[in-house]
């Protein structure tokens, strides 16, 4: 997902001088989207780290054979999961069913999540030679709510800060022997893709997507620096034109 946002981002003109002063974000329209799932991505990635040795996590998978992946895979005791990690930030999601909305509006996320897991539970169980069921989540990551009015279908539904919890708390299914060998078989990268793709300089991508995200945030902190200066200056504003013209 970074290796597509510089991309993507590439294409966009540099930030003028006047823009950088009342901070302009430097994304470009078409970055947008994918610079808040690489973010979402890499934050879900970091509570995945705390699960422990017992499990074994990998990270944008490729899959089939043209450019989609999964987010995050897990094998551990209670099974295999796969994550679909959607960044909505401050707004409100309500699940019910098989229906999931984001702000209001439906949204495929559980149809997705779905489909990966069902995906994902075909290419390890031919690999492995025994049926490998799979569980799909959504991950929300930061919402301003999540209500849950009945049992989402096809994949579970939960938000990063209880993501650690809701797996800990899934029975123990596999055994140790049963989660190395489907370990083993989610290593080969042609077990998910036809013709795996490589990345190249993943050290460079890194780099250039912490010098991307410094930028971005330094954009929103002056954006907040000028809206905090001009709710401090119109009161004396107003007070000033109220004594110049009464």
């Amino acid at each position: 997902m970074i290796e597509r946002l510089l991309q993507e981002q590439a294409g966009v003109p540099a930030t003028s001088f006047f823009g950088q002063v009342f901070g302009a974000s430097p994304l470009g329209a078409d970055s947008l989207s994918w610079y808040r799932g690489a973010v979402g991505e890499i934050a879900i990635g970091r509570i995945l780290e705390r699960l422990g040795p017992d499990w074994t996590v990998l990270h944008a998978v490729p899959v089939g054979a043209g450019a989609s992946d999964i987010d995050h895979v897990l094998i551990g005791p209670p099974g295999v999961f796969t994550l679909n990690t959607k960044n909505h930030t401050g707004q409100a999601v309500w699940v019910a069913g098989r229906t999931l909305m984001v702000a209001g509006q439906k949204q495929r996320h559980l149809y997705n999540a779905a489909h990966e897991a069902s995906r994902a539970a075909a290419l390890l169980t031919r690999i492995v030679g025994n049926p490998v069921p799979v569980t799909g989540v959504v991950v929300i990551l930061s919402p301003k709510s999540l209500t849950v009015k009945a049992k989402p279908e096809g994949a579970a539904v939960v938000t990063d800060t209880r993501l650690l919890a809701w797996i800990r708390h899934q029975p123990v299914i596999l055994t140790p022997g049963q989660i190395r060998m489907i370990a083993d078989a989610a290593a080969q990268p042609r077990t998910w893709h036809r013709n795996p793709p490589t990345v190249t300089a993943p050290d460079r991508l890194r780099r250039e997507f912490a010098s991307l995200r410094a930028a971005v945030n330094k954009a929103r902190a002056r954006r907040i620096g000028w809206f905090l200066a001009l709710v401090i200056a119109l009161p004396l504003i107003v007070t000033t034109l109220s004594r110049h013209f009464p």
